[in-house]
């Protein structure tokens, strides 16, 4: 069975939009973990699959469901047929996507299960409704969300790193010091990797009557340029500044909460130095790998050099790491914060390092002025709506850091000079990963380098 299992999940794995190898050749792979969750036809097992490709070693996780007969609602999650034990020959297949399943984690959750290695935990004084059936997103990159109903979402983190994933850890932190900007966490699914705990899924509550920030950001972003030559961006239908604002709120609300439910401390000016000089070294690997950002280097160049010249500590301490407007969601009440896992590509470690909170608040100017200026690649008339695009960006920045400052964000004097630093190292960032992925979005970076 496993032989022929492996064979099966080597092909399948690649496929997959979550799977972090895509272009490099399986060297070997291994199944380090099967558990089995559900016997029977259909039957569940859960798997934990190790991947080395050249110097790289990556674990994913995955559910497998086994049928005799597989029905047509699930063909497209089909990984192949194998001989499964004393059972016969099995379709195997994905089975995050079979709700007939995927009741056995609610299930686990509520009784607070063990099953082989996996611990099923729900969050005290709380109640799930092991009733509710399951819908994948389908949206997600890098793991796999399901929506039971319109009370839960549980998000199954497909590539795995020994350890408690900063998600589970800083959400219920969140919630138990009483935040409004989460979404209430239920449950969680760990197991043991490596001699640590390892979160394999968290599960919250569903926003279901929330809208993202993305999707809002973008709607007013079109309404300013379907609207009459002009016509200020305040004017236009959908203006988002008042929204922008009160993001700018909460993210400083969120960044206090963290600082008082969590370890914090200060880098000296010789870690600045340190920092700068890595900004430095990431920056000249950029323009070696994409020339267009040579003739912006001088910019953050002399950014960096500003931030090297600080000459007093900054205070650290845990932050979101992978802030954006994507991130956020805006329900009847306030903008929620969601995904606090950091980078899922960094080591944990990393992603739970102490780290300035600007790096969040330049995140999200980046991410404003994503919305400005995506809708422009490709556009016809891109040259013509330049001007508006840099009219609603600066405004809804500028909405942005006013309400961070009123939430008690903390952005003064040589605060600035650190900001200006991180938003350009973002965005040297993100100028190699257009270079690689989306070139006709490349502009959409460098523009960073020369509009303000």
């Amino acid at each position: 069975m496993t032989t022929a299992l492996h064979g099966l999940l080597a092909g399948w794995l690649t496929e997959q939009r979550w799977f972090a190898g895509k272009g490099h050749a399986i060297d070997d792979l291994s199944i380090d973990s099967l558990t089995e969750i559900r016997s029977g036809d259909p039957g569940l097992v859960h798997l934990i699959v190790s991947v080395r490709q050249a110097n790289r070693r990556t674990r994913y996780q995955l559910l497998a469901g086994l049928r005799t007969e597989l029905p047509d609602r699930l063909r497209h999650v089909l990984i192949g047929n194998c001989h499964w034990a004393d059972d016969g020959e099995r379709y195997v297949y994905d089975a995050a996507h079979d709700a007939s399943l995927t009741t056995d984690l609610l299930e686990g959750m509520a009784a607070g299960l063990r099953v082989g290695d996996l611990a099923f935990h729900h969050v005290p004084d709380t109640e799930i409704d092991a009733s509710q059936r399951s819908l994948v997103l389908t949206a997600e990159q890098s793991n796999t969300s399901l929506v039971y109903g319109d009370k839960y979402i549980l998000k199954l983190f497909r590539q795995l790193t020994a350890g408690v994933n900063p998600e589970l850890e800083i959400v219920t932190g969140l919630a138990t010091a009483g935040s409004a900007h989460v979404a209430r966490p239920y449950g969680w699914i760990e197991t043991g990797l490596d001699g640590e705990p390892t979160t394999l899924a968290i599960m919250q509550e569903f926003l279901s009557n929330a809208g993202d920030g993305w999707t809002m950001a973008l709607t007013s972003v079109r309404d300013l340029y379907a609207s009459p030559e002009g016509m200020p961006a305040e004017e236009a239908g959908g203006d988002f500044a008042a929204e922008a604002f009160r993001l700018g709120t909460a993210t400083a609300e969120v960044h206090r909460q963290l600082a008082e439910a969590f370890p914090t401390g200060t880098i000296e000016p010789s870690d600045i130095k340190q920092m700068t000089e890595l900004l430095r070294r990431r920056l000249d690997r950029a323009v070696a790998e994409v020339p267009a950002l040579g003739a912006h280097a001088d910019v953050a160049g002399h950014a960096f050099d500003r931030l090297a010249e600080l000459r007093h500590s900054v205070p650290v301490q845990r932050v979101h790491g992978d802030y954006h407007l994507g991130q956020v969601m805006r329900t009847l009440v306030d903008w929620v914060v969601l995904d606090f896992e950091g980078e899922p590509g960094q080591p944990l470690a990393e992603r739970r390092a102490l780290d300035s909170p600007l790096r969040d608040v330049a995140g999200m100017l980046r991410s404003f002025d994503y919305a400005a200026r995506h809708l422009l690649a490709d556009h016809p008339e891109a040259e013509s709506l330049e001007g508006r695009a840099l009219e609603w960006s600066a405004r809804n920045r500028a909405a942005f850091l006013a309400g961070y400052s009123e939430g008690g964000g903390r952005i003064r004097g040589d605060d600035a000079v650190l900001l200006r630093a991180l938003e350009l190292s973002k965005a040297v960032y993100e100028v190699v990963y257009e270079s690689r992925n989306r070139p006709s979005w490349l502009p959409i970076p460098l523009a960073a380098f020369t509009s303000r």
